[in-house]
Formats: structure tokens, sequence, C-alpha cells
């Protein structure tokens, strides 16, 4: 009897290893992923204009309960792992959460300075809900309850440090097997990448791994710290789960 998969939704804001992370779950071999599932729906719902946004709502499923339902749903291919790349920015306070109880929730992490650094060169003038901390303390604080425990939370420099030590951690905490290939993937575009990969996905088309460990943080305009410095308690208060 094949055994249900499980769906892994992984939780963090833009700018946080997110991609390299999905794809190096991609490339176990026996994972399905899917990327940003509620972006359209995020978009259609506030009005909000990003870069390629009419591309990224045409492409996508703009009604969030079906978008919900897929994430329950069947797994493409039938794989027994199903990898959920989620933005905590997409999930605004009108869609439904309920269906996270479904998922295994995990929550990855980065340094507000260097999250505001890199957001910055994409998309001007970002605001503290653009960069997602609040929310993603909101959605761990709502995990935990329905958990009566802390739930995963990764740390990107932690898999920047060490890829290998950090994905096995990852994947113990997550009752599956480390698989090896997690650590390399072709470069270039993907098939499972958003509509949105030209403009987002650069530098890590360019990757076939994780990159080295980065260097001191760094330095920021007076609004940019501002903005860095507002985010800082919410990552500091869930680096204090990471594994």
């Amino acid at each position: 009897m094949t055994p249900d998969p499980k769906r892994i939704a992984m939780w963090s804001g833009p700018r946080n290893l997110s991609t390299a992370m999905m794809y190096a779950f991609a490339a176990r071999g026996d994972c399905a992923v899917w990327d940003e599932p509620f972006y359209a729906a995020y978009l259609s719902a506030t009005g909000i204009v990003h870069p390629m946004n009419d591309a990224v709502i045409a492409a996508g499923l703009t009604d969030p309960n079906k978008v919900a339902e897929a994430c329950l749903g069947s797994v493409p291919a039938q794989k027994t792992l199903f990898y959920q790349k989620h933005m905590t920015l997409h999930m605004i306070p009108s869609f439904d959460r309920g269906f996270m109880r479904g998922l295994t929730n995990v929550f990855l992490i980065r340094h507000p300075a260097r999250v505001v650094a890199s957001y910055a060169k994409k998309r001007e003038a970002p605001t503290l809900m653009d960069i997602g901390f609040v929310q993603q303390a909101e959605l761990f604080d709502q995990v935990a309850d329905w958990l009566g425990t802390a739930p995963v939370v990764v740390d990107s420099a932690d898999i920047r440090a060490e890829p290998q030590q950090s994905l096995t951690r990852l994947c113990v905490a997550l009752g599956i097997a480390f698989v090896p290939d997690m650590l390399r993937w072709p470069a270039g575009p993907k098939p499972y990448d958003g509509v949105w990969a030209p403009h987002w996905y650069n530098a890590v088309h360019a990757s076939t791994g994780f990159d080295e460990p980065e260097g001191p943080l760094p330095k920021l305009s007076p609004e940019f710290a501002d903005l860095s410095d507002q985010a800082m308690p919410y990552y500091e208060r869930l680096a204090g789960y990471r594994l």
C-alpha cells in the first residue's frame, strides 16, 4: 500500500533562499514542488502591483479556496513528497488558513538586513509588510498553537554555512531521509519555476548548489536600516527556535 504523501509547506518572506530550497527538494527525485501557490490570489485580492503583475495573475489560481484545495489535493506525478514554497505575505487575513492543518509547516528565516538589501534591488520602496516578517511570526504562532509546540524553523545562514548538515537536520525533523542530490541542481530555469522567474530568479538560475557562507551584513541607507530594525524583533524571536 502506498503511504500518504507528506506535504511540506515552507513559509518565508522574499529573498530568503526560498527558491534554492525549492530546487534542493526538487532535486531529490521523490518530491514534487509548487512555486508560490497563492501569488496570483494575493495580487488579485489586494490590488498590489508587483513586477510582471498581469502575467502572474493570468498564470495562477486567483481563488484562494481553490489554491488551498490544491495544496491538500493529489500530488503531481504521484510523488511521495510535495514541497510547497509559500510566501508569508501572500497569506492575507481574508484567506482561510485552515488548510495549513493538513500540511507540515516549516519556517525559513533570514536576517532582515540581507533581505532588505536584496529585495530593494528588485522592487522599489519596500515596506515592512512587503518583506513578510510580521506575517511569518503570526503564522508561526498560529501553527504553534495548533501543534502545542514550536514548528520547525531553519535559518538560511545555517544552510549556506553547512548545507549538508543543515539539510540533514531539517530532514530528520521532517521525518524523511536526507538525499545527497539535494545539494546540487542544474543551472538555468526550471519547468516548475513561477512565471515571475525572469524578474526574480537571475542569481539562483546561475547557481548549481548553495552559495558559500555570506560575509558581513550589508550597509544600508538610513531608510532601509530603519526597515531592517523594524523587522528584527520578529526575526530574532523565530531565530530562537531554529534547528
